[in-house]
């Protein structure tokens, strides 16, 4: 489920993945008010499954780093007060959640942003909780239907190369003899 759950670079907070326009996402806020709104291709969009957080040996994916915020908090909203909370108190309650975090690489922004994400996700109240389920889906390439991965290849050999639709193929050809028509015609009648 993390995989629509999308963080839009320049927009505050969190939206839901909700359907596909021309040419671009449909997201929905994940507050209250619900709103959607088009995210273009030019919107720097992250997917929350996309995510991982700097530890001393492995990078830990976000869902999980979610799930120990979970355990700790036993499911109700963070303890802490990111906005007002210090450096120091920031690193001393992330470091309940996370260890072996490392300290050089992970910085207080990236644990305020994670506490603030915690709590509109839904794992601040147990109603949401199941509904949102943060469990890392296996990664086969394939995509549930109607749903988009945003998410980009780490290697180019992970690019699929998709056919253009047939009905873009024939207007192109179609283009094609109607301009060498022209060019044809106003060459004679010169």
């Amino acid at each position: 489920m993390l995989q629509t759950i999308l963080a839009i670079s320049g927009k505050p907070g969190l939206y839901k993945l909700v359907s596909r326009a021309t040419n671009s996402l449909i997201v929905e806020t994940l507050d209250e008010t619900h709103r959607r709104i088009p995210a273009f291709g030019t919107d720097k969009i992250t997917s929350l499954a996309d995510i991982a957080m700097f530890t001393e040996t492995d990078d830990v994916p976000l869902g999980q780093v979610l799930n120990n915020l979970k355990e700790l908090e036993e499911g109700k909203v963070s303890s802490i007060d990111y906005k007002k909370a210090s450096g120091p108190e920031l690193r001393e309650y992330f470091a309940k959640v996370l260890p072996d975090f490392d300290r050089d690489r992970v910085h207080n922004s990236d644990i305020k942003k994670l506490i603030q994400w915690y709590n509109p996700v839904g794992l601040g109240d147990d109603t949401h909780a199941v509904a949102v389920g943060f469990q890392n889906p296996g990664n086969d390439g394939m995509t549930e239907r109607g749903v988009v991965n945003v998410s980009i290849a780490d290697h180019i050999d992970e690019i699929a190369l998709l056919p253009a639709p047939v009905d873009h193929i024939l207007l192109a050809d179609r283009q094609k003899r109607h301009d060498k028509y022209l060019r044809k015609n106003i060459f004679f009648s010169l």
